[in-house]
């Protein structure tokens, strides 16, 4: 049995498909709540309720589980996120309950850049919790990533929304020349599942991206360009489009625009382009390629939507 925490986001929804294509015994962890979950559709999956602090909520969804791929976070919640609470102290109690269940091997997707000294909240916890990872007695595959893009992300589709909200022009972080190396989804998943088969990547950490370097202003252009949006791009010092992201984000906790996603525009996010074809025999998508979810919606009726969703 497989179990997949954070199986109701972007990554975790691509994933399960994928295991269940190969039709492998699949258990998801659903955090408790009043809002029904949001599982991928037409996909047959156990569930289990408990939230990663809940040890022996943990240790009942582990029974008959061999492998984990911990892909939950509380970074996308931006401002209402408690980092400590969910991503630190949650993996721990995950860990200890995986140990105490015999399970033999763990998956984390990380970013690139994560460090216990880093100076940014996100790199720092994705830093801390590697460690925890690494000192385990669990056998481990930790997978670094750049921005991940797919349909339903947060990354390109938040673009989107965006620019749907600001008639005319966009703000770009800083002078946008930023480097990223954005990774198709359906690339990441790719990678994990064939980890599971391939022991050689057991007790490595994998810096990984998409074939391709771009600039923050050239992934904007082309979100723009799909999303059948022309938009100015105005250069908007960091500083100040923090301070008004954290402003706005008080009164719109929907906001699809977080403190921690400024935060990883402000330095680059690259690596080795040969690291995909050459560990995983992979050869990753081009951006340009696969953005067509983005064309023939209304992005502002979908920014409107986004902004008074209930979390």
């Amino acid at each position: 049995m497989i179990l997949v925490t954070g199986g109701t986001g972007f990554i975790g929804g691509a994933l399960i498909r994928h295991l269940v294509e190969m039709q492998l015994p699949v258990r998801t962890l659903i955090r408790p709540s009043k809002r029904s979950p949001k599982l991928p559709r037409g996909v047959p999956v156990n569930a289990a309720v408990s939230s990663l602090n809940d040890e022996r909520g943990l240790r009942a969804a582990m029974v008959g589980v061999d492998v984990i791929f911990h892909l939950a976070s509380g970074e996308w919640r931006g401002t209402q996120a408690d980092l400590a609470q969910t991503d630190i102290q949650g993996t721990r109690t995950l860990i200890s309950a995986a140990e105490d269940a015999g399970v033999k091997r763990i998956f984390f997707i990380s970013h690139l850049g994560a460090d216990r000294a880093s100076a940014y909240p996100v790199l720092k916890t994705k830093g801390i919790v590697e460690e925890f990872i690494r000192r385990s007695s669990l056998e481990y595959t930790i997978l670094r990533t750049s921005i991940v893009y797919g349909q339903n992300d947060s990354f390109t589709t938040g673009l989107a929304r965006l620019m749907g909200a600001l008639p005319f022009v966009f703000f770009v972080p800083g002078d946008g020349s930023v480097l990223l190396q954005p990774l198709w989804v359906e690339d990441l998943v790719t990678c994990l599942t064939w980890c599971l088969d391939d022991p050689e990547t057991i007790n490595h950490v994998y810096d990984i991206g998409g074939p391709e370097y771009l600039s923050f202003k050239q992934i904007a252009h082309l979100v723009a360009q799909s999303a059948g949006m022309k938009r100015l791009l105005i250069n908007f010092p960091f500083a100040y489009l923090r301070g008004l992201t954290v402003f706005l984000a008080h009164f719109l906790p929907n906001l699809p625009v977080s403190v921690y996603w400024l935060d990883y525009m402000a330095v680059n996010r690259t690596t080795a382009l040969d690291t995909l074809p050459r560990v995983f025999n992979l050869m990753p998508a081009r951006m340009i390629t696969h953005l067509s979810y983005l064309r023939d919606q209304n992005w502002t009726l979908s920014f409107g939507r986004r902004i008074v969703e209930r979390t």
